[in-house]
């Protein structure tokens, strides 16, 4: 009967030692931030050809520009 009994205890010793252990996870925290887009691809157009219009940036940028936001 003690025999049985220790082999219980022993037991329960090892399986919560087995399940507080893996259930605590990683102690490191991950932080995932995702950017939200505010303006609209055609707010975002409009804004390159006033840019380009206005000589703020050349053509060359302004077609680079444009095929970026056209592609996002």
């Amino acid at each position: 009967m003690k025999r049985k009994l220790s082999f219980l205890a022993l037991t329960l010793i090892v399986l919560a030692i087995f399940f507080f252990g893996c259930c605590g996870g990683s102690k490191e925290t991950k932080v995932v931030a995702e950017s939200t887009k505010t303006t609209t691809t055609g707010q975002e157009l409009q804004d390159l050809k006033k840019a380009k219009d206005e000589g703020a940036i050349s053509e060359t940028e302004y077609e680079k520009a444009k095929e970026k936001v056209l592609k996002e």
